[in-house]
């Protein structure tokens, strides 16, 4: 019997070669950032786990963003307000 769509450890655990975004970034796959884990190995207990899992919590998390938003603020605010409320304050006297 051929199979070609059995698992294979090394497709699913081994993530695309990282590139560095800046001096505390990488990215593996496209839009996602995360923290250099040498910064972290120290103090965080790094963990392995499937590259479909990383892209799945990638793909979720605007919906979890959502779901806190609805059951927990009383106001969402973007990027762009929170800066001109600063910058406001910076200009007040």
């Amino acid at each position: 019997m051929n199979r070609t769509n059995g698992y294979r450890y090394g497709e699913q655990h081994t993530p695309p070669a990282p590139h560095r975004v800046s001096d505390v970034a990488i990215t593996t796959f496209d839009h996602v950032f995360e923290v250099d884990p040498r910064l972290m190995e120290r103090w965080v207990l790094q963990q392995t786990f499937p590259n479909w899992d990383s892209l799945r919590i990638m793909n979720a998390r605007h919906d979890h963003l959502d779901w806190m938003h609805h059951h927990f603020a009383e106001k969402v605010l973007t990027g762009s307000e929170l800066l001109a409320e600063v910058d406001a304050d910076d200009s007040s006297p």
